[in-house]
């Protein structure tokens, strides 16, 4: 299953180009027009929200703070960074795929060890 994602500033590009070639429809907020405008995560998670697609980040505090004040988004997974861009590419890939939905979910992929 091929799922929607906006990966935010901070999630590498490799990762992104990866997941895209495993069939996921992946934007980047640089190709959205956000790109270098220190947006707030919680318009980051706005804009991801009203575009119907699950947050894709490295900022793991900051997001899982945003999903406790208001669960109701269209997904978010926060992933432990890993220089590896094509492994973190397939943990976020074998998430998407043990999972359903996204909608109001916080999915965290993190890295093994």
């Amino acid at each position: 299953m091929a799922f929607r994602l906006y990966a935010d500033e901070n999630f590498p590009l490799p990762a992104v180009q990866h997941l895209r070639r495993l069939g996921h429809d992946v934007l980047t907020l640089q190709e959205s027009g956000k790109g270098e405008q220190s947006i707030p995560d919680a318009a980051v998670l706005a804009f991801a929200t009203e575009v119907d697609r699950a947050v894709l980040t490295l900022n793991r505090k900051d997001f899982i703070h945003l999903h406790r004040k208001n669960p109701r988004h269209a997904g978010i997974l926060v992933c432990t960074f890993d220089s590896n861009f094509e492994d973190l590419a397939e943990r976020v890939h074998q998430a998407l795929q043990a999972t359903d939905t996204l909608s109001q979910q916080l999915v965290r992929v993190q890295r093994p060890g």
